[in-house]
């Protein structure tokens, strides 16, 4: 009998793969798409990676260890699958993101730099902060190239033994106190464990768990590089930008298909299937607004859109734990829009788990049956 079954090999699923595999594990994954696929929230050719997370200080030790598993993962697989170009967490100092940046570095001891709107514009000539706006810089920050980590850990997963299978969807599925049976088109597999790590189809694999996950409807943009702009990797950092209400970005500098800009919309899907994927123009006008005010040698014009989906939970951490009912299944979903860059080590943590093995970090913020325990109306 195998000893676990992925559902999902995207970001996280890949990876889990990759572990469990290079640690003996028996692993079986099963993917409905293809080995990288644009249907989820695992592609968009670039993922920022931030160590001063203004998310919260419980994320520090995930991230700087999975900084380490994508160095490793890189000189394994002779693949440059991280890039390091410092970061910057830009706007008011006294609240939203920067001043959760500038919280969490000071609690972890963190380094980094605080500048006003002169020192970035003298540092970094592309970028054009108002003049009450600050930053906070991030200097261990930079981007995981998700395409490349996914075939890295599939890659390694199956030089390891794993068996992966793609074209795979997943039918249905039961469990008894010993094993968990999973059913797809071409039969049905039996392992001790299941591990769910399907993204947007996290409620789709586990409906009999009440898990108040939300779509959300993104658009990744790349704009141009105007002719002498200083936008490359060694010359602008990767940049989270609030401006409250108003607007909130992030973006990649130019890797040879032009700056990535992204904003939070909060438009809604109701299910992956059903989901809006096409691109209107009018949608994102704000985000062409941002490019031409604030980034300097940067067309304001985009050359190319794609579309992603988050998967939220309401308080925006991450499930990782067990089924609240059935213990040999795990959950690991809610990335909430900022979790590929925890995919490496998340994988580490679900392989631990499975094993039996104590998975290293406090788990508490992300255990699956947090929201069942809260008090209707909290």
């Amino acid at each position: 009998m195998l000893d676990a079954i992925v559902v999902g090999l995207g970001g996280a699923g890949s990876s889990t793969a990759y572990h469990l595999a290079r640690r003996g594990s028996a692993v079986l994954g099963l993917e409905q798409f293809g080995p990288v696929h644009g249907h989820g929230s695992s592609h968009g050719r670039s993922r920022i990676y931030r160590t001063a997370y203004f998310e919260g200080a419980h994320y520090v030790p995930l991230v700087r260890r999975a900084q380490e598993l994508w160095r490793e993962l890189a000189t394994e697989s002779g693949e440059r699958v991280v890039r390091p170009t410092g970061g910057l967490v830009i706007g008011n100092p006294s609240v939203g993101y920067l001043a959760g940046a500038i919280r969490t570095a000071e609690a972890c001891g963190l380094p980094h730099e605080r500048l006003d709107a002169a020192q970035v514009r003298s540092r970094y000539p592309a970028f054009r902060l108002r003049p009450d706006e600050h930053a906070l810089f991030d200097p261990d920050a930079g981007v995981v190239f998700p395409e490349l980590a996914i075939r890295a850990h599939a890659s390694g997963a199956a030089e390891a033994g794993a068996e992966l299978r793609y074209g795979a969807r997943v039918t249905g599925w039961r469990s008894d106190a010993d094993s968990v049976e999973v059913t797809t088109a071409s039969g049905t597999h039996r392992a001790r464990r299941m591990i769910v790590t399907a993204g947007p189809w996290t409620r789709t694999i586990v409906p009999d768990v009440a898990l108040p996950l939300t779509l959300e409807r993104q658009f990744q943009l790349w704009f141009p590089a105007e002719a002498g702009g200083r936008v490359g990797p060694d010359q602008m950092p990767v940049f989270v930008w609030d401006r409250g209400s108003e607007i909130q970005t992030y973006g990649v500098p130019d890797f040879g298909d032009g700056v990535k800009v992204g904003a939070w919309t909060g438009k809604l899907a109701a299910t992956p299937e059903t989901a809006d994927r096409v691109y209107r123009p009018e949608e994102t006008e704000p985000v062409r607004r941002f490019v031409a005010e604030s980034l300097i040698g940067v067309a304001p014009q985009e050359r190319e859109a794609v579309s992603c989906l988050y998967t939220n939970a309401p308080d925006h951490d991450f499930l990782i734990g067990h089924h609240p009912r059935r213990p040999n299944v795990l959950i690991v979903s809610a990335c909430s829009g900022h979790g590929f860059k925890f995919t490496s080590v998340v994988g580490e943590i679900v392989a631990r788990l499975v094993r039996g093995e104590p998975p290293g970090f406090d788990l508490t913020p992300f255990d699956p049956g947090r929201f069942a325990r809260r008090a209707p109306g909290a």
